[in-house]
């Protein structure tokens, strides 16, 4: 718990630093790199010592919730160091110590034993969720910053961000390297996950399939028709909705309301 209490802290130094450098207008400076990345690497170091005791990977609701809290810091974090959309932390690191936290806090099941096919189905899945997140949350950023522009509010926040095409170029490769980790977790769900219509999978794979098939249309649509702006925002927002509740509604309701 100590080690989750520090990579916490550590969280909320990084955005706090985030959030002066913004007020400063000075969004370009890399201090919060220092608590940034120590929390990613402890957190990484719980799961790890966590499926270590258990003798295997729990991904139960909370410890996947941690886990995709934790891709989006170290893609944030990594996003940042090359000088782009540090902004992100500012929401990105407390929702990964608050996942983390939720984690620690609400303690853990035996670990399940999967093979290798399993293991490659439930990574994609999760690194596909943290992926698309973070695009969700680039394509909300595209948006206040259009907003923002139109009304001429040329704020601190505002000069920390990329150029509008910078983003929008950012937001596009996030959401296609996101569809091809979606599109590898419903390949092998099809290969590898038994009875994939069983009665407590049918609304995860019919959502995923709905999430899979909004994000190929806004690509396509990106493709031939040059859709940007609100549009992108829609369909990514949509897209990801329907992947939340793919996800996390159906564990949710299966492992902490009906606790099976």
């Amino acid at each position: 718990m100590t080690i989750v209490l520090i990579a916490t802290i550590l969280y909320f130094i990084a955005a706090g630093l985030l959030v002066a450098q913004f007020r400063k207008e000075q969004g370009r400076g890399l201090s919060w790199l220092l608590p940034a990345l120590p929390a990613v690497v402890l957190h990484l170091a719980t799961h790890a010592m966590t499926w270590r005791i258990a003798g295997g990977a729990d991904l139960h609701f909370f410890s996947a919730l941690s886990l995709v809290g934790l891709g989006m810091a170290a893609m944030t974090t990594a996003y940042g160091a090359t000088g782009r959309m540090a902004a992100l932390g500012v929401v990105v690191f407390p929702i990964a110590a608050a996942s983390l936290f939720a984690y620690a806090s609400h303690g853990h099941v035996d670990a399940e034993t999967l093979d290798w096919r399993l293991q490659a189905h439930a990574w994609c899945a999760l690194l596909a969720y943290a992926t698309l997140a973070i695009a969700a949350l680039l394509a909300i950023t595209l948006w206040l910053q259009e907003r923002a522009l139109r009304r001429r509010e040329f704020r601190g926040w505002l000069r920390a961000l990329p150029p509008l095409v910078e983003l929008e170029s950012l937001l596009f490769r996030t959401i296609t390297v996101g569809f091809i980790l979606l599109t590898a977790t419903l390949l092998t769900g099809v290969l590898f996950v038994e009875n994939l219509f069983a009665q407590h999978l049918v609304h995860k794979t019919v959502l995923s399939v709905l999430s899979w098939l909004a994000f190929g249309a806004l690509l396509l649509g990106r493709w031939r028709r040059g859709w940007r702006g609100v549009t992108a925002v829609r369909w990514t927002l949509t897209a990801m909705a329907l992947l939340v509740l793919a996800f996390f509604g159906s564990k949710f309701v299966l492992e902490v309301l009906l606790d099976r």
